[in-house]
């Protein structure tokens, strides 16, 4: 690249300033607590010392810090109750920070239901394969616990369908990707979203079936916790592939061409 095309990358910009701008004071204050936060310095629920400590710690303005806090909270870093003498608290977001905007981008580009559906089964049988593989005790224990006693639970009070979906959660979660966890969130809340009407529809409408449903879960599921104690990683990925299909059936019947809407408000 030559000096003359430099020069015109860093020429004027249409607001009247040259070159790299200079950060706000607000905005190194916002990354400073961003970059504590990132690093365990705080943690989720804890409350960030009140303004005037902040304002001597950091040697700023009450605007000025006032503006780097609603950058932490327009980033969901933290959470401030107006009144509250308790001050901001911080909060660790979770997929449906990404969901949101994902969810507008997808009903824009015309995306269906079912291949929201479609993600999640090229998403979880890798996060399977991972977690038998890669997975202790400790995770494979909880996963059986879900099973035995949150599923159970959650089927007596008509609440399945939920269940289920927590335990796709879960699996993805315990295989120790941040990314793949991250991403079959998302997705998973997108799809919850927009399947959730759906879904007490069937319920309704037939309750012999639902439990047959149950009932085929459960046994897949504790077939699946034998293959990851076995450290089965193909075999893990090949049954969740099948479970995923066998899902699609029940939770896809009737809405296949049903558009994503954005229900993230």
């Amino acid at each position: 690249m030559t000096d003359n095309s430099l020069a015109a990358i860093f020429a004027t910009r249409p607001d009247g300033e040259r070159g790299i701008r200079t950060p706000k004071t607000a905005e190194l204050v916002a990354r400073k607590l961003r970059s504590m936060i990132v690093d365990g310095e705080l943690s989720a629920d804890d409350h960030l010392p009140n303004e005037a400590e902040l304002m001597e710690l950091f040697s700023v303005s009450r605007p000025t810090l006032r503006e780097a806090i609603r950058v932490l909270e327009a980033e969901r870093l933290v959470e401030v109750r107006r009144g509250s003498r308790s001050g901001a608290k911080v909060c660790i977001p979770g997929p449906e920070v990404v969901a949101r905007p994902a969810s507008l981008l997808l009903e824009l580009a015309g995306a269906t239901v079912a291949d929201v559906y479609r993600a999640l089964e090229a998403v979880e049988p890798a996060a399977a394969r991972l977690l038998a593989e890669e997975g202790d005790d400790a995770a494979f224990d909880e996963l059986e616990r879900f099973v035995d006693e949150v599923v159970p639970d959650e089927y007596a009070s008509g609440q399945f369908g939920r269940a289920a979906a927590e335990f796709h959660s879960l699996m993805v979660q315990l295989s120790g990707s941040p990314t793949l966890a991250l991403i079959s969130g998302m997705v998973h809340e997108i799809f919850e979203r927009n399947h959730v009407d759906f879904a007490q529809q069937n319920v309704n409408r037939d309750r012999a079936q639902h439990e047959s449903n149950y009932k085929l879960f459960v046994r897949s599921q504790r077939r699946f916790i034998k293959l990851l104690r076995a450290r089965d990683g193909a075999g893990a990925f090949t049954h969740w592939q099948k479970h995923m299909v066998v899902a699609r059936e029940f939770v896809m019947l009737g809405r296949e061409e049903l558009r994503v809407q954005d229900l993230l408000d």
